[in-house]
């Protein structure tokens, strides 16, 4: 519907009620304080997020550096099982291949002992180890002496000691005396039997008193 003003004056214009701007001012700063807290922290839980992230990659890293050395150290201790495995065998060998190549230097250096000693001979002799028993006979005590004198001279026993001797009293006719002893083989005594052979031939002259008894 069409209004017409028939007084020909103008419409006076309602007034506008004045806004009040001081109750919405703390609303304002509330919103303005929550979202720079959330940007606070959501940049705060993005940082977070990056050092834990890092961290993880870190802890990944060590932990396959940590299965690697593992890895590392089982061949480690499988090689030195493989190396004392192997040096047990070698020691073996080099044990089996000294008492092969000793024996006859053995038998010759106590031939050579007995042969440079009067009036002795010997009736049996056993190795065990390192260690020569020996038993034997002789006219009498100091071939004995000499004897035992010779063999620490040779170089190729480092210790000797008498376990036995004594007069054997099944031969009245003549007088024997029976021995047993223990020798030492000294560890290089093959090696040191050559060039001690010399000295050896010393008990030779001290064998006269044997003649006596």
């Amino acid at each position: 519907m069409i209004r017409i003003n028939l007084l020909g004056q103008a419409r006076p214009k309602a007034a506008r009620r004045p806004v009040d701007t001081g109750a919405a001012l703390p609303i304002v700063f509330v919103g303005a304080g929550l979202v720079l807290g959330g940007l606070v922290l959501g940049y705060i839980y993005l940082s977070w997020q990056k050092q834990l992230s890092a961290e993880n990659d870190k802890i990944k890293a060590l932990k396959a550096q940590k299965a690697e050395l593992q890895q590392i150290k089982a061949q480690v201790e499988e090689f030195d099982a493989q190396k004392k495995l192997l040096q047990v065998r070698v020691d073996t060998i080099e044990k089996l291949q000294r008492d092969r190549t000793g024996g006859q230097e053995l038998l010759d250096m106590v031939a050579n002992t007995v042969s440079r000693t009067e009036n002795l001979w010997l009736t049996d002799m056993n190795r065990k180890g390192n260690v020569l028993n020996v038993t034997g006979a002789s006219a009498s005590i100091n071939s004995v002496a000499n004897f035992i004198t010779a063999m620490k001279r040779s170089g190729y026993f480092q210790k000797v000691e008498i376990e036995e001797s004594r007069q054997d009293e099944k031969s009245s006719a003549i007088q024997t005396f029976t021995f047993k002893l223990n020798a030492e083989i000294a560890p290089q005594g093959a090696a040191g039997a050559a060039s001690p052979a010399k000295p050896a031939s010393a008990p030779a002259p001290a064998a006269a008193p044997a003649k006596k008894g």
